[in-house]
Formats: structure tokens, C-alpha cells, sequence
């Protein structure tokens, strides 16, 4: 009698969760097809127009973003800390989300759920060990991933959308998010079968000489441009070499072709050629 009491209570939990999955689709393929139809709101256009990115781009790939940023918006929750969420944050945040899947079929970060948006640099304590002696500082970060939820920096985010340069937290920190879609921070995010291989070997071949370079701080030739952080990890490499292929583009692919044509493959863009009259 247990067990039949327990196979029927197990049936009901795996009925409730599968309606509850079918309620959730379905809801988004409301938001979705909803998305299709909307215009964007003056707000949002607006604040785009401050953005190099956007205003280069063709008409068709604006067109292409237009619902996925407003499916983006709709689905994900964005909490001001310390401040008030506006258009113009929700705009160029799920903006560049949206850049970087826009050729990427039925890619919307579903993970992600929440942005965080602090109004200035965030500090944070963090404690670390050398030879058994451990020390805490304080750190001050831009932006961070962790599991469901990112952490951006407006200010800093801001300056970075509206005026070109090597960096952008946003980039970085969804670059993260869809390097963890396969389940680890490892620098690999989730490719095709066929990809995989060819992908494993140039970016860790890359990864591993940049590392080589900044722990004997000498030779660091064109590696410069990718820089000491991103030998901290396989994960960080991935985020900021995804930032070098959206800001700096033809710089990347001069110095480091391999690398571009990875990304390029993965993304499905070719920015270099896209953003060749980026200001």
C-alpha cells in the first residue's frame, strides 16, 4: 500500500512540474510572437541611437534584434541596487545580449534571469592564499556572472556603450553566461558537434601560451592586446577575447586570425566587416 501511495504521489509531482513547464513555453511563445509584432518604444530607440554598435548596423540585423531585445526585456528581471532601472539601462543591456545571439537560432540566454545593475564600481572582499599565508583585499569588479543572475556596473557599462573601447562589462559578463550553458565556466561555450575540436585547440592553445607569458612577464609581443586578466582562467579568456571581437574587431583579426575565425563561427558574425566604420 506504501508504494502505491508513493508511485501516485510521484506521478502527481511529475504532472504538476510538467504542466508547469507547458504553462512557462507556452507563455513565452505568447511573449514571443507578442515581441514580433511591437515596435520599439521612443525610449529604447533613443538610447540606442547613442550606441556605435547600433548605429552602424544595417537595417536588416536592427530589424533581426528589434523582438529578440523586447522578448529579452520582458523576460528577464532587471533590480536597480542603489538605483532606479531606466529605459535607457534595459535598452543597451539587452541590446548587446541580443547582438551577440542575433545569429544564433533559439539562443536567449533561458538561464539568465536576473540583471543586476549597481550604479558604481561594486566592491568586493576577496581572501586568497599563497604558500599557506592568506591575505583579503578589496577588489572592486565592474560587472559579474553567477549561475542565474548578472552583475553590471551602470557607469562604467555606460561609458563603455556609448564610447568604443577595448572593453565592455556587458559583453564580458554574457559571454559568461553562454560559456556556462554547457554546464562549466571553461571557456567553451556550447558549439556544434563538428566545432568542438577545432574550437578546444586554438582557443587552449592560445589561452595556455598567454599564460605562459604572464607568469615569466616577458615576451608578451601581440598578447598585450588581450591582456594579464584573461590568463587568469579558460572562462575569462573566452569573455574577453568575445569583448576584443565585438570593440576592436580588425585588431583581432590582424593579430590573432585563429581566434577571430572561431568567434566568427560561433557567433555567426563578421565584425570586422560590420563594424569597419564603427567611430
Amino acid at each position: 500500500m506504501y508504494y502505491i501511495i508513493l508511485t501516485q504521489i510521484l506521478l502527481l509531482l511529475a504532472a504538476l512540474f510538467l504542466t508547469w513547464q507547458a504553462v512557462g513555453y507556452f507563455r513565452r511563445m505568447r511573449l514571443w510572437k507578442r515581441a514580433q509584432k511591437t515596435a520599439l518604444p521612443p525610449s529604447y530607440r533613443e538610447a540606442l541611437e547613442k550606441v556605435a554598435h547600433y548605429r552602424v548596423l544595417p537595417a536588416r540585423l536592427k530589424e533581426k534584434i528589434r523582438p529578440r531585445l523586447l522578448f529579452f526585456v520582458w523576460t528577464k528581471e532587471f533590480v536597480g541596487i542603489g538605483t532606479e532601472v531606466t529605459d535607457e539601462m534595459k535598452a543597451i543591456i539587452s541590446f548587446y545580449a541580443c547582438l551577440m545571439v542575433v545569429n544564433i537560432p533559439d539562443e536567449c540566454y533561458d538561464e539568465l534571469q536576473t540583471i543586476l545593475i549597481y550604479p558604481y564600481d561594486v566592491v568586493k572582499r576577496q581572501i586568497e592564499s599563497e604558500g599557506g599565508i592568506y591575505r583579503e583585499e578589496d577588489l572592486a569588479l565592474e560587472g559579474e556572472s553567477a549561475g542565474d543572475t548578472v552583475v553590471i556596473v551602470w557607469n562604467e557599462a555606460r561609458r563603455e556603450a556609448l564610447h568604443i573601447r577595448r572593453h565592455n562589462v556587458i559583453l564580458h559578463e554574457l559571454a559568461h553566461v553562454l560559456d556556462f550553458e554547457n554546464g562549466a565556466a571553461d571557456g567553451i561555450p556550447p558549439l556544434e558537434r563538428s566545432r568542438y575540436h577545432r574550437w578546444t585547440t586554438v582557443l587552449y592553445r592560445r589561452f595556455n601560451e598567454l599564460r605562459e607569458k604572464s607568469i615569466k612577464n616577458r615576451n608578451w609581443e601581440d598578447y598585450r592586446l588581450i591582456g594579464e586578466y584573461a590568463a587568469t582562467s579558460a572562462a575569462e579568456f573566452f569573455a574577453v577575447i568575445t569583448e576584443l571581437f565585438f570593440q576592436k574587431p580588425e585588431i583581432l583579426k590582424k593579430h590573432f586570425p585563429d581566434l577571430y575565425e572561431e568567434l566568427r563561427g560561433f557567433y555567426a558574425l563578421n565584425t570586422a566587416e560590420l563594424f569597419k566604420s564603427m567611430d
